[in-house]
């Protein structure tokens, strides 16, 4: 196989091709003056099983761009298979029309990947599941459960232990890190005034005395999972962590976070992680290098990726 890394996570395409015992292939990706993308590929991959290790995070647009062009560049090298590895995947939540004359963008997205040449997609923890179906291509989603649950038994046990979804739609998550745990499960009833604000109405279970846990797939301003921790404390919760897969972290998020009820928050490095997340102490990080790797390995060898999470 050959790994290709874009700019938007080089740490953990590094991070990846150790697991995996293989080097980066080399290639150029920069701008030009006026910010276009150029690319070139330095070595041979005419019939080669290429995964390009590239999330489409902040700036979305500049890395969703750098990935079409090393897709296209590759194509035209004749490279018989590639796989986009996008740990986060961009314009997810645009999965639906939410009112009238407004964009699908997520499936805008899949389009344009498809059509640059991309012969499967390998991903983790898509914020809606029927992503999948936007795309022509087989596409292997991958969840954070194997790494997060042995991280919460390792530091903090199951007794005592109370998984909370931070709204209904996240409740299928939650459940599911609820099972592994063997635990009680909660939710949080929000009402979402405008697009990022969101306002916690109710606790639904009883937390009284109970170590909470809120998972979720997204922290972006980190008003829901602030909001959520108050909430749980004032129903008698003694204390509340935070399980998150990919930290957009956005705008004034760190702080906000620092400064809230929150022990700790615990996000994975799907996303790179800034140098304000670096140097708290209340955000901690978990690579997901191990299991993208396997999982690259696996597809590569046409083994099962599902066996991964029985």
């Amino acid at each position: 196989m050959k790994l290709i890394a874009g700019n938007a996570n080089r740490p953990l395409a590094e991070a990846i091709a150790a697991y995996l015992r293989v080097d980066l292939t080399k290639a150029t990706v920069h701008r030009f003056a006026d910010m276009e993308v150029f690319v070139e590929i330095h070595e041979n991959v005419r019939g080669e099983d290429v995964f390009i290790i590239q999330p489409t995070s902040y700036p979305a647009n500049d890395n969703l761009m750098e990935l079409l062009v090393i897709i296209d560049a590759l194509k035209r090298a004749s490279a018989r298979r590639i796989t986009a590895v996008i740990p986060y995947f961009g314009y997810a939540r645009q999965d639906r029309k939410p009112g009238p004359r407004t964009p699908i963008s997520a499936k805008l997205v899949a389009n344009l990947i498809t059509t640059a040449g991309a012969s499967r997609v390998l991903t983790m923890e898509l914020h809606a599941g029927q992503i999948q179906g936007f795309f022509d291509i087989p596409v292997d989603n991958l969840f954070s459960t194997p790494l997060m649950v042995p991280d919460i038994l390792e530091r903090l046990g199951n007794e005592n232990l109370m998984i909370v979804s931070p709204d209904v739609g996240g409740v299928a998550r939650a459940r599911g890190f609820a099972k592994r745990l063997d635990v009680g499960l909660a939710i949080i009833d929000k009402r979402r005034e405008r697009a990022g604000v969101s306002e916690v109405m109710n606790v639904i279970g009883d937390v009284r005395g109970m170590r909470c846990i809120l998972v979720d797939d997204i922290v972006d301003s980190g008003g829901t999972l602030c909001n959520a921790a108050d909430a749980l404390l004032k129903a008698g919760a003694v204390s509340v962590q935070a399980y998150v897969t990919h930290g957009v972290l956005s705008a004034g998020a760190v702080a906000r976070i620092v400064a809230s009820s929150l022990d700790k928050l615990v996000i994975t490095d799907s996303i790179r992680p800034t140098e304000a997340v670096r140097v708290t102490d209340k955000i901690r990080v978990l690579s997901i290098a191990p299991l993208m790797g396997e999982a690259i390995r696996r597809i590569s060898s046409e083994s099962s990726v599902s066996s991964l999470f029985d």
